[in-house]
């Protein structure tokens, strides 16, 4: 009895705020641990830094011998390394591309970005249900480009920014207003240049338009623009985007944006902004259900996008199974079900479900900064080589959208 009186006094106690207020509370308590937590793991004044790759690493990157990359380090005088206290020769992203720069003097298949004639490769990776890999996906594959020697924007459309925190940029204390791409989209006088929003990042070669709840205004500032018809028609929402990318087109080879996982302005918009579309799929019956609705809705409402002047012409469109466990039998079956629907639509190579992933996130790192030597080596190994499946048949794509084999 006494328990009883106890949990209706602490019902009583709980019904005596609002749940507005409630949230209000629980919101700043966690920001603050959050934020708490954060400088435990890193100190106030410390940034992001990219790992340096041994002589190994690096010739993988580039596609040449170990004995060839530390035969250039000793023979070039532009190309500087450092040797661990074992006396391995390591090398810094920077120092990669600086080979990777002069082995493209003589053979140009060594600088893959883009040519004379080539347009600019937009990616947006999207699915209407969350924890179906998107964000993961959408970093994994930007930091992948860019070790490979493309430069890379990415954009993080997602008002939850986890893109932007895992690029080094907390969205609660580094992003204030009008940083977001919503500065360069929105429809009053204080819209500002898309450049002035771009931010570099640690990672050489890969810069960031950081996100955070600022997006949301985007989605309440639509409705309201279209009502009042106060846009002029070349204006509309969903040329907003990609009408802002173009100021940029010339300083990069892809943009990866990481789209909200909701159908709403924004994800239209970066839709229509794309030259690509990349749909992250988890191989479970009920998401398998929910992507059926997202692919009707974005039917239905593209249509009507292309109807009122929208350009929808695409290099390619694929789907990437997403958090596969390769033990799983329902989990193969569906993905044999989405091949025989979908055939060479589904990528060949899948996500694998991989605890290297998620002790890698611990630290707010990706697989490809995480040094082999943190995980244990087969999970590493295991989870970068799917990885780079997955990333390499994107590059494949995008290769070919350039008219390369």
């Amino acid at each position: 009895m006494a328990t009883k009186a106890a949990t209706k006094d602490q019902q009583s106690k709980e019904g005596a705020f609002s749940i507005d207020k409630a949230i209000e509370r629980d919101s700043a308590t966690l920001s603050g641990q959050l934020q708490v937590l954060f400088e435990k793991l890193f100190s106030p004044d410390a940034k992001k830094v990219l790992r340096r790759f041994s002589s190994k690493e690096a010739a993988k990157l580039l596609g040449i011998t170990d004995s060839y990359v530390r035969h250039i380090a000793s023979q070039e005088d532009a190309v500087t390394s450092e040797r661990t206290l074992g006396g391995r020769l390591t090398f810094s992203l920077e120092e990669i591309n600086t080979i990777r720069q002069i082995r493209g003097r003589t053979k140009p298949t060594y600088l893959p970005g883009r040519r004379e004639g080539d347009h600019l490769q937009i990616i947006a990776v999207t699915n209407f249900k969350g924890g179906s890999g998107k964000t993961t996906t959408a970093i994994h594959l930007a930091q992948y480009l860019a070790l490979r020697g493309y430069r890379v924007l990415a954009v993080d459309l997602d008002p939850q920014a986890s893109m932007s925190a895992m690029l080094g940029y907390q969205p609660e204390f580094d992003v204030g207003d009008n940083e977001t791409l919503y500065g360069a989209i929105r429809y009053d006088g204080e819209r500002r240049a898309v450049r002035e929003v771009v931010r570099q990042t640690y990672f050489p070669g890969l810069d960031l338009i950081p996100g955070n709840l600022e997006l949301h205004e985007f989605e309440h500032d639509t409705p309201h623009a279209l009502a009042t018809r106060s846009v002029a028609d070349t204006d509309m929402f969903f040329m907003r985007v990609g009408n802002a990318l173009t100021g940029l087109q010339e300083h990069y080879d892809v943009v990866v944006i990481d789209c909200p996982p909701t159908l709403g302005f924004l994800t239209l918009s970066a839709l229509c902004a794309a030259t690509s579309v990349l749909i992250t799929v988890h191989p479970q019956m009920l998401d398998i259900a929910s992507m059926n609705q997202f692919l009707a809705m974005t039917s239905n409402l593209l249509s009507v996008v292309r109807e009122a002047g929208g350009s929808l012409e695409y290099d390619w469109m694929r789907y990437l199974i997403t958090r596969y466990e390769p033990n799983d039998g329902p989990q193969a079956q569906i993905v044999a079900f989405l091949r025989s629907l979908f055939d060479e639509r589904v990528l060949t190579s899948m996500m694998v479900k991989s605890t290297a992933v998620s002790d890698a996130g611990l630290s707010k790192q990706t697989i490809y900064e995480a040094g082999r030597e943190t995980i244990h080596r087969q999970t590493y190994d295991r989870a970068v080589e799917a990885m780079d499946g997955v990333n390499g048949e994107v590059e494949a794509l995008i290769q070919k959208s350039w008219g390369r084999t």
